[in-house]
């Protein structure tokens, strides 16, 4: 195991993650991507790159659990950098058996969600905090639990939305499709 790399990447983490609780308890995440927060995510890709560079994708094997789930934090919150997001997705689907199948899953909605596409796992809520449009709402469960994601209700699987529901969602968040387009998540209309 790469104890630096892994030391590395729990600092990212837990440095991310401190950030978020200050700006938070300032009242500082609500309306928008807050700059600072914005810098410590462009600073911690371009950090994960270089491990990347170094070692490969940072799998459990490589860095420990702890490190592997600190890599996927930085992944998770580098939304800033799609090209970046989705390499390390394929990154992951290439070292599955090294990486917590959880994790795939909540990257792969992200991803598919700030693309305005139905997500396949359910992991995305809307701002009414509904899970965003799947896939198949039929095959939603079995995706789930291939993931150890615990299965929905069908009173639940019956209140997301449907995938012709998408563009009425993305459009009540002007801001945040400004954003995705800005970013390359999305093409202008």
């Amino acid at each position: 195991m790469n104890e630096v790399c892994s030391k590395e990447l729990i600092e990212l983490a837990e440095k991310d993650l401190s950030v978020r609780e200050k700006l938070a308890s300032e009242g500082k995440l609500s309306g928008g991507y807050h700059p600072e927060m914005e810098q410590i995510h462009r600073q911690n890709a371009e950090k994960l790159r270089e491990i990347i560079r170094k070692i490969g994708f940072p799998t459990i094997s490589k860095v420990g659990d702890k490190a592997s789930e600190a890599a996927w934090l930085v992944i998770q919150h580098s939304i800033g950098e799609p090209a970046f997001m989705k390499e390390c997705y394929k990154m992951m689907i290439e070292n599955r058996s090294g990486v917590n199948p959880l994790n795939i899953a909540y990257l792969h909605d992200r991803i598919q969600v700030f693309q305005s596409k139905p997500q396949k796992y359910g992991t995305q809520l809307t701002e009414e905090r509904l899970p965003y449009p799947v896939e198949n709402k039929n095959k939603l469960n079995e995706e789930r639990l291939k993931v150890n994601l615990k299965p929905f209700s069908q009173e639940e699987i019956n209140r997301i939305p449907g995938i012709e529901k998408i563009a009425e969602i993305d459009a009540k968040q002007v801001g945040y499709t400004e954003w995705r387009i800005k970013k390359g998540w999305i093409l202008a209309p």
